[in-house]
């Protein structure tokens, strides 16, 4: 602990205070430099970064950016936590998914720090026959159990009451969530099914057993078809307050009914974003509960997942950096549950290895980092909070937005939502084309020569509602179409990179275009002459100082050697027979298609 001087002395006293005015001169004076002539407020936009839902973060905060007070730990609004003492005691509930029937496998999980257990049951899961085979050596009355079973709820929660029963766990002991969440399903698959066998459920479980929930209130369907941080929370609310009128009408108080329900988020690599979406969260649906009548029920019960939109099937590795992030932002956001995905999810079902890094990664968090020992280690960011307040400010918009709209059900039936989710989905598709966003071993420093990792197929996905979307589709068809190409040629399509002038020159924009080619699974050729490359295409690659000076003639040679298409590593000029122009902020996905095309990649 720091102990403050008794002497008096304060360090910042022979310092004068700084206005924010000065700081933005400063800043202005070096924008200058660079060529952007902005002063004042334009020069401290210049640096702000905008992010989806019209949010923008700024360069500087201080405490005159002011936020709603955010409270204490376990009190409402909950935004430092649902619970007074945080996650200290044990750190956070790790939680891991299983999809098959594997009883050595969730043995494994729960033997090396996994705390609790996703099961999918039903169709593309774990047949509620095999539910009790699953569980086979679980200790029922430890390790809490979270379903998602879809239209087979009802059965497959029954199934796991009766092995309470069977295995003497006492009803107090149980923990866990049956998984009902019906609006959840219908995004996934447009089938929607009745809510009474779930109401029903629900009064056993606030009758029965005090430790065990009814519903999920997923917003993972949301995320995964594209949609914003505010747009997954605001749809949460509305499932929530959807869920939250069922049983009240079944019979259920405000307050049981809020005790029914476990709410799921997506954890990004996009740190902050998921720490103020967490805090931000709990602060709404506190909102919810107190204008229903019970603000002391307004915790929310929280689990994160890392987010599946963001993983990647090409150099999957990365994925591991990914999950590490997220986890540490739901860790430092207050989720109570955390579910790492595998590193090759998106390969098929993970092997041994990935389900122990995924475990591990939580584990190193609590046990090595120390991240659960403090409560909210981000509140009290002036940035943070900031944020917390502004997301919480747009989420509860769109919240508004569907019930003004009927609810969720019938903005999901009518196709509002699910293109709103799309506007959202193809602007961050630009930013990706154009590798504003970029991701690491894909549209960043891919690797073609990587062995390709390779996994048992996973049960295949419920759809026929919102789509699922990923980071990297746009890239993974390209490269899908050069792996063909490999196949049946037995090489890749190939660009030859024409170096002008001496390394100092040419080695910046040389790497800029062997990358983006290679994004697309291009293969980029630096060495020996165009005629021995094999390719039919070229990329001058220079300073614009040498360009002026040769760029004509060097392309004119090119063509004259057979070369079809010329680009040039730069912004758009007049250069006599450059054909197309590659530069920072291009489409790059556009560009590398049409390529493709013209080499006849199929």
């Amino acid at each position: 602990m720091t102990v403050l001087p008794d002497d008096g002395l304060e360090l910042a006293a022979e310092f004068p205070d700084v206005s924010h005015e000065q700081w933005q001169r400063l800043v202005a004076g070096v924008l200058r430099k660079s060529g952007k002539d902005v002063e004042g407020a334009q020069a401290e936009e210049a640096l702000s970064t905008a992010l989806e839902d019209g949010l923008r973060t700024r360069p500087l905060y201080s405490a005159h950016d002011a936020a709603p007070d955010p409270g204490l730990p376990g009190f409402a609004p909950f935004v430092r936590g649902s619970r007074a003492e945080g996650n200290t005691v044990g750190g956070w509930d790790v939680r891991q998914r299983h999809t098959t029937a594997d009883g050595a496998t969730v043995l494994a999980d729960l033997e090396n720090g996994v705390t609790s257990l996703w099961l999918a049951v039903g169709e593309g899961g774990i047949p509620v026959s095999s539910l009790g085979g699953a569980l086979d050596g679980v200790y029922l009355d430890l390790a809490p159990v979270v379903l998602d079973a879809g239209l087979e709820v009802e059965p497959a929660a029954r199934e796991l009451l009766r092995l309470y029963e069977e295995r003497g766990v006492a009803k107090d002991a149980a923990r866990g969530n049956l998984g009902a969440d019906p609006l959840g399903h219908e995004a996934r698959t447009g089938q929607s099914y009745d809510f009474s066998p779930v109401a029903a459920l629900a009064r056993l479980c606030a009758e029965e057993y005090p430790g065990l929930r009814t519903l999920t209130v997923d917003a993972l369907p949301y995320h995964e078809a594209g949609g914003s941080a505010a747009q997954e929370l605001g749809c949460s609310l509305a499932t929530g307050v959807a869920y939250l009128r069922e049983l009240t009408e079944a019979g259920l108080s405000v307050e049981q009914a809020c005790a029914q329900l476990e709410f799921r988020y997506a954890a990004t690599a996009d740190q902050f974003l998921t720490i103020a979406k967490l805090r931000a969260a709990r602060r709404l649906w506190a909102r919810v509960a107190e204008v229903c009548g019970a603000p002391g029920a307004g915790a929310q019960l929280q689990h994160a997942v890392t987010s599946p939109v963001m993983m990647t099937r090409r150099d999957p590795w990365v994925n591991m950096l990914r999950t590490t992030i997220a986890t540490l932002a739901a860790g430092a956001g207050g989720a109570d549950s955390v579910t790492v995905l595998p590193f090759d999810h998106a390969l098929g079902l993970p092997d041994a290895f990935a389900r122990r890094i995924a475990r591990n990664t939580s584990t190193i968090l609590i046990e090595e980092s120390h991240l659960a020992r403090v409560i909210d280690p981000a509140g009290g960011s002036w940035y943070v909070e900031r944020l917390t307040d502004e997301l919480a400010q747009a989420g509860w918009e769109f919240f508004q937005r569907i019930e003004r709209g009927g609810g969720l059900a019938t903005v999901l039936r009518s196709g509002q939502l699910g293109q709103d989710l799309t506007e959202t989905w193809q602007a961050r598709s630009g930013r990706l084309a154009k590798r504003r966003e970029p991701i690491t071993g894909v549209s960043e420093f891919p690797h073609l020569a990587e062995k390709p990792v390779e996994r048992k197929p996973a049960p295949e996905q419920s759809s026929g509602g919102l789509p699922r979307v990923r980071r990297d589709e746009a890239y993974e068809e390209l490269r899908a179409r050069s792996d063909a190409h490999l196949a049946a040629t037995g090489s890749r399509p190939r660009i030859f990179l024409a170096a002008l002038g001496p390394a100092a020159a040419h080695t910046a924009r040389l790497t800029f275009a062997s990358n983006l080619f290679q994004a697309g699974g291009i293969e980029a050729v630096t060495e020996g002459t165009f005629e021995d490359s094999g390719a039919t295409e070229v990329c001058l690659c220079s300073s614009d100082a040498l360009y002026e000076e040769e760029a004509a003639t060097v392309t004119a040679e090119l063509k004259a050697a057979g070369a079809s298409h010329v680009f040039l590593a730069g912004r758009p000029g007049q250069y006599p027979g450059v054909d197309a122009y590659v530069f920072a902020g291009c489409d790059a996905v556009a560009v590398l298609s049409a390529t493709l095309d013209r080499m006849g990649v199929s």
